[in-house]
C-alpha cells in the first residue's frame, strides 16, 4: 500500500434518524480520506454529528446511503466475520474514561477482554500476559492490574481506554473527544501518549473534538463540520493561517490566546438561531447565522470546493 491510498475513505456519507416521522440528518453527504500513519481532527460545535461519523465509520451505526473504503476495500455492506475481522483493525476511544469501562471489571480483565473475546490467544495466561505489556506501553503501572475504574483518576481510566483500543492491534483510531473529561495537565500527557504511539506503531487518527487548541496540536488535517455536513476541510497550518468560510473564522477567532497584546483581539460572535437537522432546507445549513449571506445562500445547495491546494470550502460568497 502506497502512501498515496487513503487508509480510510467515506463518499457520499450519510445517517439520518427517524425522528416523529421526520428525518434528522445527522451526517449528510460526507467525504473524506485519511492516509496511513496520518491524523484528520474533525471539529465543530456540539450536535453537528462528530461523534456519529466516527461510529458511522467503524459500522456501529449503519450509515443511510453512501459508501465506507477501508485499505481499499468498501465495507459498507460487511456482514458476519467479514465485518468482525475489519473491526478488529479498526477501534475507538470513547470520551468519557469512566463511563466506557465496566466497573465490575479490573484494569487487567478490562485490556484482556478484547482479545478473550476475540480468541486472539489459545490461554486466557497469554492474554492477560499481553494486557501486562500494554499497560507498560500506555505508561499505567502494573500495580494497578487488580484495582478497578473507580479507584483510579480520570487520567488512569483514559490510559486503560487506549490500552483497550490497542488489545488487538489495529490501524486505525477513532478518538471521540478522548481528553474532554480531563484536567488541563492530563489532557496534554494523553495527547503526547497517542502522538508517541502514532509515531511508534504508524496508527491512523480520526481525532475528534471541540477544542481547535487540542486539534491543531495533534492534527494533519482539519475538517470543520456544521450540522452534519462538512463547511471546510484543509491542511492543520492552511486552515488556522488562512481560515475561509465564516464558520470557521468566528470558531478560530474565540480561542483564548494566553498574550496581553491579544487582549483587545475582535472575536466574531455567532448570532441567530441554529437551523434544525430535521428535514433541513436545501440552502446553507449556517446562512441564517451568517453576517455575509445572500438570498441564494438559504436557497440553493452549496458544494465543497477545492480553492487551491486541497482546501475545501462550501460557501456561495466565493463563487
Amino acid at each position: 500500500m502506497t502512501t498515496q491510498t487513503p487508509l480510510v475513505k467515506t463518499t457520499g456519507l450519510k445517517k439520518y434518524f427517524n425522528v416523529s416521522k421526520k428525518l434528522l440528518h445527522a451526517v449528510d453527504d460526507i467525504d473524506l480520506e485519511i492516509f496511513p500513519g496520518k491524523t484528520l481532527g474533525v471539529v465543530g460545535e456540539s450536535g453537528c454529528g462528530k461523534s456519529t461519523l466516527g461510529r458511522v465509520i467503524l459500522r456501529l451505526l449503519e450509515p443511510t446511503s453512501g459508501d465506507i473504503f477501508y485499505d481499499g476495500e468498501n465495507i459498507t455492506k460487511y456482514r458476519g466475520s467479514r465485518l468482525k475481522e475489519i473491526r478488529a483493525q479498526m477501534q475507538i476511544i470513547f470520551q468519557d474514561p469512566y463511563s466506557s469501562l465496566n466497573p465490575r471489571m479490573s484494569v487487567a480483565e478490562i485490556i484482556a477482554e478484547y482479545m478473550i473475546v476475540n480468541h486472539v490467544y489459545k490461554r486466557k495466561t497469554e492474554a492477560f500476559s499481553q494486557a501486562a505489556k500494554l499497560m507498560d506501553l500506555v505508561g499505567l503501572a502494573r500495580r494497578y492490574a487488580n484495582l478497578y475504574p473507580h479507584e483510579l483518576d480520570g487520567g488512569r481510566r483514559q490510559r486503560i481506554g487506549v490500552a483497550r483500543a490497542l488489545s488487538l492491534n489495529p490501524s486505525f483510531i477513532v478518538c471521540d473527544e478522548p481528553v474532554s473529561a480531563l484536567d488541563v495537565s492530563i489532557q496534554a500527557q494523553i495527547l503526547n501518549l497517542l502522538m508517541d504511539l502514532q509515531e511508534n506503531i504508524g496508527l491512523t487518527y480520526m481525532f475528534i473534538t471541540h477544542d481547535l487548541s487540542v486539534v491543531r496540536h495533534i492534527s494533519d488535517d482539519i475538517m470543520v463540520m456544521y450540522l452534519g455536513q462538512c463547511v471546510e476541510r484543509a491542511r492543520a497550518d492552511e486552515l488556522f493561517d488562512n481560515p475561509l468560510h465564516p464558520y470557521t473564522k468566528a470558531l478560530l477567532s474565540a480561542i483564548p490566546e494566553p498574550d496581553i497584546d491579544a487582549r483587545n483581539k475582535e472575536i466574531q460572535i455567532i448570532r441567530g438561531e441554529v437551523t434544525s437537522p430535521i428535514n433541513p432546507p436545501a440552502g446553507c445549513r449556517f446562512a441564517p447565522r451568517c453576517e455575509s449571506a445572500t438570498e441564494k445562500c438559504a436557497t440553493e445547495a452549496v458544494e465543497l470546493v477545492d480553492r487551491g491546494e486541497g482546501h475545501f470550502v462550501a460557501c456561495a460568497k466565493m463563487d
